[in-house]
């Protein structure tokens, strides 16, 4: 039961380490509803609470790091949308292919799921697609484009994003990513889509339209990534999450970097996989991992634990959420 499952990890409560101001009501809502969360800038020197830090910040031994989730709102987490999913691990992240943490055991022990767990990872994937759900669920339409040959997109990310410093040995900027997908597919269309919080100046990322020539044949601006997809016939990316959604909806996948689908057997590697990563598994194994037993989902209007199913649900169902002013986005990004 999903309410078991958070009364379980949270009835101890959390001591969270240097949150940023506008995520503290939220983080208070989802894991406080036994123990309310304290807040600090150091971790006390004795308590029975889980210590917790956002990302890959510093932390001390033991900590439990936090990140989004991979279903996660309708808008963006940089805009300051409050979430609906959020992950729990240690002694790293999904981001940091270096060592194994509690996605990588999820992933290995999925081979042994009873099939009624692999037919709802399948019914999941399947209503994701239907409805056209992506991490963020930015709606707006994609262009109308005359026919053309093999046509790959390329996903743009935040260039400072914690999967790109950790998880991409050599290529690390947008640029090199649409350098080295041109030099592999001379005669492909190419479609450059940027990261959405490059796009709203939040992030760090931006190729200047001049350096797209030659690279990119059309440039998919402020466009939704579910309505990208449908124009596509692959999809390159660093460790971009976009690679993962690709994958649900039968796409080929190569990755420049090692984010968490890849190294499974799903996705053309360019690069290693790393030791702990050698079992190829089947895509519904791996988005039971990823969707299910992974991350955990909680309205973000009050708290109340969502299994993956009700949070699919409330994001088709676009309920609004209040957030906080783009001006403080800016300040806070």
């Amino acid at each position: 039961c999903i309410r078991d499952r958070a009364w379980r990890e949270d009835r101890h409560g959390y001591v969270a380490l240097g949150m940023k101001q506008w995520k503290r009501p939220h983080l208070s809502k989802m894991l406080g509803r036994e123990v309310p969360v304290k807040f600090a800038r150091k971790a006390p020197a004795q308590s029975d609470r889980k210590c917790l830090v956002w990302g890959m910040a510093e932390a001390p031994d033991g900590a439990w790091r936090m990140e989004d989730g991979f279903l996660r709102s309708r808008g963006l987490g940089a805009a300051l949308v409050p979430p609906l999913s959020f992950v729990l691990d240690q002694p790293s992240l999904y981001v940091d292919p270096s060592q194994p943490g509690r996605l990588d055991a999820l992933i290995a022990k999925s081979a042994d799921l009873p099939l009624g767990e692999i037919r709802r990872a399948e019914a999941l994937i399947g209503r994701i697609n239907h409805l056209g759900l992506t991490k963020y669920n930015l709606s707006t339409p994609a262009p109308d484009l005359p026919d053309a040959g093999h046509t790959i997109l390329v996903a743009g990310q935040v260039e400072d994003d914690a999967s790109i410093l950790f998880g991409a040995p050599e290529i690390k900027t947008n640029f090199a990513l649409l350098q080295k997908t041109r030099a592999e597919n001379p005669q492909a269309r190419i479609l450059w889509k940027p990261h959405p919080d490059v796009e709203a100046g939040l992030r760090k990322g931006q190729v200047d339209e001049a350096d797209l020539e030659g690279l990119a044949d059309v440039a998919l601006l402020n466009i939704g990534a579910s309505e990208a997809l449908k124009l596509a016939d692959e999809l390159w990316t660093i460790s971009s999450t976009l690679g993962f959604e690709a994958l649900l909806r039968g796409l080929p996948v190569t990755c420049l970097g090692m984010p968490f689908y890849a190294g499974r057997g799903l996705t053309t590697d360019l690069v290693p996989r790393p030791d702990h990563r050698q079992t190829d598994v089947t895509l519904p194994a791996l988005v039971h991992a990823c969707l299910i037993a992974y991350p955990r989902y909680a309205d973000p209007r009050d708290g109340t634990p969502l299994s993956p199913e009700e949070a699919v649900t409330l994001l088709a169902a676009g309920v609004e959420i209040p957030r906080r002013n783009a001006l403080l986005a800016r300040l806070q990004a």
